[in-house]
């Protein structure tokens, strides 16, 4: 295997999309992707010969609210590590940076459960159950 290397920074936009849909996670628009990739709190990314093989982002304020997000890893690199060592990327920059008193989330797809367990995550149900909404401009929605 070639050497990989490790980047603190937010992927390309045209990589990012790629490897979201490799790695099976739900679309996104570009503009979407965009915008959301600039405000990264913070992020990780993996590459081989240059290709991005793996990505996790924490997004949020900074300061109360902080979401783990994006952890990817293509395919044909899954089950060597790259999951955890991501994670534990961000983890790092949480402990360096994020204040004590910070509310860090996560959504989790069941394969990932474990993993992030093992970082101290926990389910939020019954105190807390996690709700989302995909917003559609197209559907004419404004509140």
């Amino acid at each position: 295997m070639n050497a990989l290397s490790w980047h603190d920074q937010a992927p390309q936009l045209h990589e990012y999309l790629a490897l979201r849909a490799a790695a099976g996670l739900s679309a996104f628009s570009p503009p979407a992707a965009e915008v959301g990739l600039a405000d990264s709190w913070a992020a990780v990314c993996v590459r081989r010969d240059g290709d991005l093989i793996g990505m996790g982002r924490i997004v949020g304020d900074g300061g109360c609210f902080l979401q783990i997000v994006d952890i990817a890893v293509h395919p044909s690199m899954q089950r060597q590590g790259l999951g955890r060592a991501i994670m534990q990327r961000l983890i790092d920059a949480l402990v360096a940076r994020a204040p004590d008193s910070a509310f860090v989330s996560l959504l989790a797809d069941p394969p990932g459960v474990r993993l992030y367990e093992s970082f101290g995550f926990r389910a939020s149900a019954p105190a807390s159950v996690g709700m989302f909404r995909r917003f559609h401009a197209s559907q004419g929605e404004r509140r």
